[in-house]
């Protein structure tokens, strides 16, 4: 697992999780949660699509990325909906540190660019290919969208949000805590 601040330029982290900001209403990551990880693999890809939104003067604000297994199992019993949340029989890319919740900022401002909705919005407002009637926030998603497939990711179709690398079945589910992985050198191959 590489720790994504290490490794992504001009990275945000805000570990939606590690507050009561979120769809559960409650800190789901231990409070000093301040890292967040992938895969070898697809930190790589997301460093480089870093480098280039860069050149936009864009770059990337973190919500989630890898996820302990028993987290998503808490997640499961607040919601039965595989749309938005993962069954914990099958697991999650965010269990197997392939997936990341994510978003744009302009480096000038810091301030997010515009989007269809906020994170964890489980409307179909969220979900790509909504007709949303505004230029802003299509072209804005569409943006995100192009440059992660660009970089081998693949979108996940209700959460413009959420993207994934492709091979799930390759990695195996973790239930490491953040603070293991933190102090880790080198935890799992990607």
């Amino acid at each position: 697992m590489v720790d994504l601040q290490k490794t992504v330029p001009n990275l945000i982290i805000d570990l939606r999780y590690a507050s009561n900001n979120n769809f559960t209403g409650l800190r789901m990551y231990p409070v000093n949660t301040d890292h967040t990880f992938l895969r070898k693999s697809p930190a790589l890809a997301l460093a480089a699509a870093a480098k280039e939104l860069k050149s936009k003067n864009l770059g990337f604000k973190v919500w989630d990325a890898y996820r302990p297994y028993h987290v998503t199992e808490k997640f499961w019993e607040l919601i039965h909906d595989e749309r938005y949340v993962a069954n914990p029989a099958k697991g999650s890319g965010h269990n197997r540190g392939i997936a990341v919740d994510l978003t744009l900022y302009d480096l000038s401002s810091g301030k997010e660019i515009n989007m269809p909705t906020g994170f964890d919005d489980f409307s179909e407002a969220a979900h790509h290919g909504q007709s949303l009637g505004d230029v802003e926030k299509t072209n804005n998603r569409e943006l995100l969208r192009s440059i992660m497939e660009k970089y081998g990711f693949i979108r996940f179709e209700t959460e413009w949000w959420h993207y994934y690398w492709p091979g799930s079945d390759r990695f195996e589910v973790l239930d490491i805590p953040f603070e293991k992985l933190k102090k880790r050198k080198h935890a799992a191959k990607g």
